[in-house]
């Protein structure tokens, strides 16, 4: 191991992680994280997403949180309360910082990830092929598809938006998750038009 990462491999380590639970659409939503940054989003899918009406907004709530939250956190948790009631406007809101070592460094997946991040909006979707080339490795296929199963921040880095070249959604949640994937596609596609 190098001198370097040593270093990172103890930064890491020290960093004292807090859990914010958030209850949503989809059920509850747990956020990890420390000072330094977001390190995991799990969606728990405790129950079937909400039934929504047309006019009420859907609501993101905190429902149990630490004393204590940092401002990467804080920031978390007020883009996904803006992604689920008023999800246009989730874009133009900052995105916290990022602390997972799968969105550091150089990593064919820490690519995938941040290109997926940056170009491919709001409502939109990209096949898993066109997402390879847009990582610089067309024949990638198949790891792209590993690369969305390992997205630690599903949501703020939308590997929802990744379907087949068919048309078909595809997996989500390595396929427990499906009717997850299709309903934020719906509620990104509703919503996008209002």
């Amino acid at each position: 191991m190098t001198q370097g990462s040593k270093m990172k491999k103890q930064r890491e380590s020290q960093c004292t992680q807090k859990t914010i639970s958030l209850l949503s659409p989809l059920g509850t939503i747990q956020v990890s994280g420390c000072e330094n940054g977001v390190h995991t989003i799990q969606i728990l899918m405790d129950v079937a997403p909400a039934e929504r009406s047309g006019e009420a907004p859907l609501s993101c709530v905190v429902n149990d949180s630490p004393a204590e939250t940092s401002p990467e956190m804080q920031r978390c948790i007020e883009w996904l309360q803006a992604y689920f009631s008023e999800p246009q406007t989730a874009g133009s809101l900052p995105l916290p910082a990022f602390h997972h070592p799968a969105l550091q460094g150089d990593a064919f997946t820490s690519r995938v990830l941040q290109v997926l991040l940056r170009d491919v909006k709001f409502g939109e979707t990209v096949s898993y092929k066109r997402l390879a080339e847009m990582a610089g490795n067309p024949r990638a296929v198949r790891a792209v598809g590993g690369a969305m199963r390992r997205n630690p921040v599903p949501l703020l880095i939308p590997c929802h938006r990744v379907i087949s070249s068919s048309g078909q959604s595809g997996p989500y949640m390595s396929g427990k998750g499906d009717h997850l994937k299709q309903w934020l596609l719906t509620h990104e596609r509703q919503r996008g038009e209002g």
